[in-house]
């Protein structure tokens, strides 16, 4: 199954049968408080500095997050958007809870945005669903619902075959509907990895679109965070993981590595290249 998102002139496959797309995290105020500060002037040079770095780092897709405590996101977010698109051609991963600033955003962007996130609750899906298809965007379903996150993969299965019936029923192309399965820390649930491993095998095998995750999610509150992830990361490819979002500079390197030994990469092109621009 074949996602496609778009910017001004670009065009990006997300493709279950790869090579593995990078969905940049890092246009978040989450432990940035550079990046609030910034944002609280309405001065957009840091958005565009992270930006910058992270394309060039590798990622394919900027995820857009401006979500800080008093912010008005209905305002801020597509002023964000604005910023990025006057400087880079990349397609966009609108990030916010509130439905009212994902739609201010694609009022103003340009090309095919992603909306993260809708999930299983019913207040997320009537709220959602219709702006996605007026807008024509993608889609992030996260396996999650009214009665919480279950740690059962059936059940997660059974959310995301919510989202996708739900979204079919508005309109939304079922290529156009990205499935998370929802990544936890493993040092609070020992079993979390497993869980979500064993949910993105089902979705690959039963479902059959592409597959989405917080990629650093699993570490939290452990040492050494990047070998964790690196290893999660390359199972989580191996099972059906085909866009993370991730931070390009951490993870791009096994990101490419792991496509290569998967032969998603012919006569190691990408990851020479890859390697070469590191140089």
């Amino acid at each position: 199954m074949r996602t496609i998102l778009r910017g001004k002139n670009s065009e990006v496959v997300i493709d279950t049968d790869g090579p593995v797309v990078i969905i940049g995290e890092s246009i978040n105020p989450t432990r940035r408080k550079r990046l609030v500060a910034t944002l609280q002037e309405h001065d957009f040079s840091y958005v565009i500095e992270l930006a910058e770095s992270q394309i060039k780092a590798g990622a394919d897709v900027l995820d857009v997050n401006v979500g800080f405590p008093g912010v008005d996101d209905v305002k801020l977010l597509p002023e964000t958007v604005r910023a990025i698109q006057e400087k880079f051609d990349v397609p966009l991963c609108l990030d916010s809870p509130n439905p009212e600033a994902i739609e201010a955003a694609l009022k103003v962007a340009s090309g095919k945005c992603l909306i993260n996130s809708v999930n299983g609750k019913e207040e997320s899906l009537k709220a959602l669903l219709p702006v996605a298809k007026e807008y024509g965007s993608a889609i992030i379903g996260l396996c999650m619902d009214d009665e919480g996150i279950t740690n059962d993969p059936q059940k997660r299965l059974g959310i995301a075959e919510k989202i996708i019936e739900r979204s079919l029923a508005v309109g939304i192309k079922e290529e156009d509907i990205i499935i998370d399965p929802l990544a936890m820390a493993v040092s609070a649930d020992p079993k979390a990895c497993l869980v979500t491993l064993e949910t993105i095998r089902l979705i690959r095998r039963k479902l059959g679109h592409n597959i989405t995750q917080g990629a650093s999610n699993i570490s939290f509150g452990l040492p050494d965070r990047e070998s964790l992830n690196a290893a999660f990361m390359a199972i989580s490819i191996y099972n059906g993981l085909t866009c993370p979002i991730a931070n390009p500079e951490k993870i791009t390197a096994i990101v490419r590595a792991t496509d290569l030994v998967l032969g998603r990469d012919d006569f190691a092109v990408r990851f020479v290249d890859y390697y070469q621009s590191r140089c």
